[in-house]
C-alpha cells in the first residue's frame, strides 16, 4: 500500500511539473458589443511567475485589470512532500466590435523558462443586450406582463447531421433546449419514436448544462437534452415525429408600493409560468441502397475493414479453437451481420458469438475438427456498401491454413489398424441443397420430336432382320447340300488336291528319283482335270482335255501347254534320264499351268461392280451436313460457358438458338431448366424439366431437379390416385428412353427370328420344343417394347400438358371475362392438363379434377 502510495505522489507530482510548461486561459467563446467579460490566465506550478505579459490588443477594450491572484499548497503523503502555487491574471474586457477574434499570447517566466498560453478564439454578435441578467430582466418583463414566455425566448430543437442519407447509413439526431430567460425546472418530457429507424441513445445528461451558442446572431443559453445515434431501415421519405417538454420559467412580478424606504429592496417578486415546447416537424428522405449487392453483403454501410486470425493454427482431431473476424470502422456497426464463413465439410461448427467493441464488433466461430489433416478456411470476404466511393466493396482475409493432427484416442476417425466401432460410425451429413448441375458433354442431337421407332430406318432393320432371317435359312439349306453333293466337293477341292500331288512330286524331284516324279506330275495334272470337270479315266484323251479346258475358259496356248505336258509325262516315264534341268522345267510349267487356267475360269465367272456400287451408295446416303453440326456444337459450348461464369441469361440465349436451328435432345431442355432456375424463371424452369422429361421419361436428373424445384412453387395440389395397372405401365416405360425400348425390341425380334429358324432347322424333338418356347417369349416381349416406345412417342405427340406462366392467374367458370365467376387461383409453374379450347381461351384441369378457364397467353404448353 505504501508503494502504491509512492508511486501516485510521484504521478501527481509529474503532473504538476508538466503543467508549468502552458498558460492556461478562461474566457467565453460568445460574448455580445458593449458586454463585459472576464479573461484569467492560470499559472499553476512549484515556483513563482515571473515577469507575465499580456497586450490586450486592438479589438477589445480594457475596463479592468489585471488583478493577480495567488494560492498555494502543501501535500506530504508518505513522507513525499509537494508545493503546488497557481498564479492567476484577470481583465475585464469590452469587445468594440461584431465579429472572431482572438486574444494575443501572454507570456510568462518561471524558473528561468519562458512559457506561452494558449490561443482561444471569442465570437462577437450584434446581441449586446443579451447578458444574462438583460436577457432575463427584459424577458420576465415581458412575461409579466403578458403572462407567456415569447418562443424566440425558449424553443427546442431536433437537428440532423445529415437529412439526405441511405439505407443504412448512420446519422446523429440532437435534441437541444435554446433559453434566453430564468428556468426552474423541466416537466412532461416526450421524445421522438424514429419509427423505421434503429435508434440508440448516445448522450442523456441527467445534470443539463448550459452553454452559450450564436442563433441568427442572438446569443441562446443552449442544452443538449439527448442525442441519438440512427439507422434508416427502409427507403423512402420518413416523417420525425416532435419533441414536447414543459419547461418551467420563473418571472419576475413587481408588487404595488407601500411608501416603504424599504420598498426599493422587496418590491418585485417571482412567479413560475409553464411553456410548453415542441420541435418542428422534419423529414428525412432515405434512397435504397443500389442494386447488385454481393452475397457477402453483411448490411454495413460506411466505411469498415476486417481482418481474421485462428486461436489455433495447429491442434489435434476433437479439439476446439475458434476464427477470429474483426469488423472495424465508421457506420453503422451495430447492425452489421456475422460474415458467412465455409468451413471444410467435417468441421463441427456452433453458433457465433458476437462482442462490440469501440468502433467495431467481433464474431467468433467456434468450430471442432473430426477428421485430421491439412485445411484451409476462407478466404473470408465481407462486403459492405461505401457511401464515399458510392459502390460495393468486398474485403478479404485471404486463406487461413490449420494443421489438424490425429488425436491419440480418436471418437470418430479411425487409425490404420484400429476398428471402428457401430456407436462410433455416423451417416453422411446434409450440408445444403440445390439442384443437380448441367450437362456439359455434348449429346447426341437430332431432329425436333423425332423417335426411332416408326420411322423409315426402323422398318428397314425390321425388314433386314426378316430378310437376313430367311437368308440364313437357304444358306444353312444350301450348305447341306454342297455337303451331299459329292461331285462339287471334289471339283471345289481339285486345286488343293492338285497342290497336294505336286508337293509331292517336288519332293521327289529334291531327291532325284526320276521315274517317281514324272509318275506323282502325272497324277497330279489328270487329278487335276478329273477332280475339276467331273471327268471318267476312260474320258481323259488329250482331245477332250483340250476341248473341257477350252470350254471352262481357259485360253489355247494355256490348253495347249497343259496337254503338252502330259505327253512329256508319259514319255519320260519310258525314256531314259533327261537330266535334273528338265525335271524343274517340268515342275515349274506343271505349276504354272494350273495356276493360268484357274485364273482364266475365275475371270469368265467374276461378275461386275454391282457390290461396290450398292456400297458407294450407301456412302452417299450417309453423308451428314457437317455445317448444321458443327453450329449446334458451338451452341452447346457456348452455353455451357456461360453457365459455368454464372452468365445464365447468356446460356438461355445459346440454348434456345440451338432448338431454333430445328435440333433438340432431353440434355438441352435439361440444361436450360437449370439455367432459369439459376437466373430466378421458376416457371420456365419447370416448363423445361417437363420437356426434358417428355422426351426421356427416364431422364433421373431432370426429375430430381423437377422435384426440388416443385417445392418452391405456391401451389400444392393432391393429385387423384391412378389406377394400379396404369400406374405399373407408366412407372414400367418410363424406365428407359423411347429409343431404348426400341432397340430392345429389335434385338427381340432378331432372337425371335433366330429361334424359328433353329425351330425349322433343328431335326430333334426337345431342341424344336425349346426353339419354339423361346420364339414365343422373344416374339411377346418385342411386342411389349415396341408398344412402350410407342406409347412414348404417342405421350410426346400429344398437347394436351402445359405450365401455368403468369405469377397469378385465376380461373373463370366459363370462357369469358366479365360475367364468369373466379373459381380458384393458380400460381406460376403449376401443371395443369388442357381439355377444350374456344378462340382464345383454354379449358384446363387440375391434377385434383377441378376443372376452369385461362386466357391461352397465361400458360404454355410443355
Amino acid at each position: 500500500m505504501k508503494r502504491l502510495l509512492s508511486i501516485l505522489c510521484a504521478i501527481f507530482v509529474s503532473l504538476a511539473l508538466c503543467a508549468q510548461n502552458t498558460i492556461k486561459v478562461k474566457a467565453p467563446n460568445l460574448v455580445g458589443v458593449g458586454e463585459q467579460f472576464n479573461v484569467t490566465f492560470v499559472i499553476t506550478g512549484e515556483n513563482d511567475v515571473k515577469d507575465f505579459s499580456w497586450e490586450v490588443g486592438n479589438d477589445f477594450q480594457l475596463v479592468w485589470g489585471p488583478q493577480k491572484g495567488k494560492t498555494s499548497s502543501y501535500s506530504n503523503i508518505n513522507g513525499q512532500q509537494s508545493h503546488t502555487v497557481q498564479t492567476t491574471y484577470t481583465y475585464i474586457l469590452m469587445p468594440k466590435s461584431t465579429g472572431t477574434f482572438r486574444l494575443a499570447v501572454a507570456t510568462a517566466k518561471v524558473k528561468g523558462e519562458t512559457i506561452s498560453s494558449e490561443v482561444p478564439t471569442i465570437e462577437v454578435v450584434s446581441d449586446g443586450s443579451s447578458s444574462a441578467g438583460a436577457s432575463s430582466s427584459s424577458s420576465s418583463a415581458s412575461s409579466a406582463q403578458t403572462g407567456q414566455v415569447p418562443s424566440e425566448d425558449l424553443f427546442l430543437k431536433l437537428s440532423f447531421s445529415k437529412t439526405n442519407v441511405m439505407v443504412g447509413e448512420t446519422i446523429t439526431a440532437t435534441l437541444k433546449l435554446y433559453q434566453r430567460v430564468n428556468i426552474a425546472g423541466f416537466e412532461n418530457a416526450k421524445f421522438p419514436e424514429f419509427n423505421s429507424f434503429w435508434s440508440q441513445e448516445i448522450e442523456a445528461p441527467t445534470n443539463i448544462e448550459f452553454q452559450r451558442e450564436n442563433v441568427d446572431d442572438k446569443i441562446y443559453n443552449s442544452a443538449v437534452l439527448r442525442r441519438w445515434s440512427l439507422v434508416p431501415q427502409k427507403a423512402g421519405e420518413i416523417s420525425i415525429d416532435p419533441a414536447e417538454l414543459v419547461v418551467l420559467v420563473n418571472i419576475r412580478v413587481p408588487r404595488s408600493s407601500s411608501g416603504s424606504i424599504f420598498d426599493s429592496f422587496f418590491q418585485d417578486d417571482f412567479q413560475t409560468i409553464r411553456k410548453r415546447v415542441t420541435t418542428p416537424a422534419v423529414k428525412v428522405k432515405v434512397n435504397a441502397l443500389p442494386s447488385g449487392a454481393p452475397i457477402s453483403f453483411g448490411g454495413g454501410v460506411g466505411e469498415f475493414t476486417m481482418s481474421a486470425a485462428l486461436t489455433k493454427d495447429s491442434l489435434k482431431t476433437h479439439d476446439a479453437a475458434s476464427l477470429k473476424l474483426t469488423v472495424k470502422g465508421r457506420g453503422n456497426v451495430t447492425l452489421l451481420e456475422a460474415p458467412i464463413v465455409n468451413f471444410p465439410p467435417d468441421f463441427e461448427v456452433y453458433d457465433v458469438k458476437t462482442a462490440d467493441i469501440p468502433g467495431g464488433k467481433v464474431f467468433e466461430y467456434p468450430f471442432i475438427p473430426r477428421s485430421h489433416g491439412e485445411f484451409v478456411i476462407g478466404p473470408v470476404e465481407y462486403s459492405y456498401y461505401d457511401i464515399n466511393s458510392r459502390k460495393y466493396v468486398t474485403l478479404s482475409s485471404g486463406e487461413l491454413p490449420l494443421n489438424v493432427a490425429k488425436s491419440e484416442s480418436s471418437a470418430g476417425v479411425s487409425n490404420v489398424g484400429q476398428i471402428v466401432t457401430p456407436s462410433q460410425k455416423k451417416g453422411v451429413r446434409d450440408l445444403g441443397t440445390d439442384i443437380r448441375y448441367i450437362t456439359t458433354a455434348i449429346p447426341s442431337l437430332g431432329k425436333e420430336g423425332s423417335f426411332f421407332v416408326g420411322s423409315g430406318l426402323f422398318w428397314i432393320i425390321i425388314a433386314l432382320i426378316i430378310g437376313l432371317g430367311i437368308a440364313v435359312y437357304v444358306l444353312l439349306g444350301y450348305l447341306d447340300e454342297r455337303k451331299a453333293d459329292v461331285v462339287g466337293r471334289k471339283h471345289r477341292g481339285a486345286v488343293k488336291m492338285a497342290s497336294s500331288r505336286l508337293s509331292l512330286a517336288g519332293s521327289f524331284l529334291k531327291k532325284g528319283l526320276y521315274t517317281a516324279f514324272y509318275e506323282e506330275l502325272h497324277r497330279a495334272l489328270l487329278g487335276y482335270i478329273s477332280d475339276k470337270f467331273n471327268m471318267d479315266a476312260a474320258d481323259m484323251s488329250k482331245e477332250n482335255i483340250a476341248a473341257t479346258l477350252s470350254e471352262a475358259g481357259a485360253e489355247a496356248k494355256s490348253c495347249a501347254e497343259f496337254v503338252d505336258l502330259l505327253s512329256a509325262c508319259e514319255f519320260a516315264r519310258y525314256a531314259p534320264d533327261s537330266g535334273r534341268e528338265a525335271m524343274s522345267a517340268h515342275y515349274d510349267q506343271a505349276v504354272s499351268s494350273i495356276s493360268t487356267i484357274e485364273s482364266s475360269m475365275k475371270r469368265k465367272n467374276k461378275g461386275g461392280g454391282s457390290a461396290l456400287s450398292v456400297i458407294a451408295v450407301m456412302l452417299m446416303l450417309g453423308i451428314s451436313f457437317s455445317a448444321s453440326a458443327q453450329r449446334a456444337d458451338t451452341l452447346w459450348y457456348e452455353g455451357v460457358n456461360a453457365y459455368e461464369q454464372a452468365a445464365y441469361a447468356q446460356a438461355i440465349a445459346a440454348w434456345d438458338a440451338l432448338l431454333d436451328s430445328g435440333v433438340s435432345s432431353e440434355e438441352v431442355y435439361y440444361n436450360l431448366g437449370n439455367a432459369h432456375y439459376k437466373n430466378g424463371d421458376v416457371a420456365r424452369a419447370v416448363l423445361n424439366y417437363e420437356r426434358a422429361l417428355k422426351l426421356n421419361p427416364s431422364y433421373e436428373s431432370a426429375r430430381v431437379n423437377l422435384e426440388f424445384v416443385s417445392e418452391e412453387l405456391q401451389d400444392q395440389i393432391e393429385a387423384v390416385p391412378e389406377f394400379f395397372l396404369t400406374l405399373w405401365i407408366r412407372t414400367l416405360s418410363q424406365m428407359l428412353p423411347s429409343n431404348t425400348w426400341a432397340i430392345l425390341g429389335l434385338v427381340a425380334l432378331a432372337l425371335c427370328v433366330l429361334c424359328v429358324i433353329l425351330l425349322l432347322r433343328s431335326d430333334r424333338r426337345a431342341a424344336q420344343r425349346i426353339s419354339f418356347a423361346f420364339a414365343i417369349v422373344t416374339i411377346v416381349i418385342s411386342l411389349i417394347c415396341f408398344g412402350l416406345s410407342s406409347s412414348q412417342k404417342a405421350g410426346y405427340k400429344r398437347s394436351d400438358a402445359a405450365i401455368i406462366m403468369n405469377p397469378v392467374v385465376s380461373a373463370k367458370s366459363s370462357p369469358t371475362q366479365n360475367s364468369a365467376k373466379d373459381l380458384f387461383v393458380l400460381h406460376e409453374g403449376t401443371k395443369i392438363t388442357i381439355l377444350d379450347t374456344v378462340g382464345s381461351w383454354v379449358n384446363i384441369e387440375l391434377s385434383d379434377g377441378r376443372q376452369g378457364w385461362v386466357k391461352a397467353e397465361q400458360i404454355e404448353v410443355i
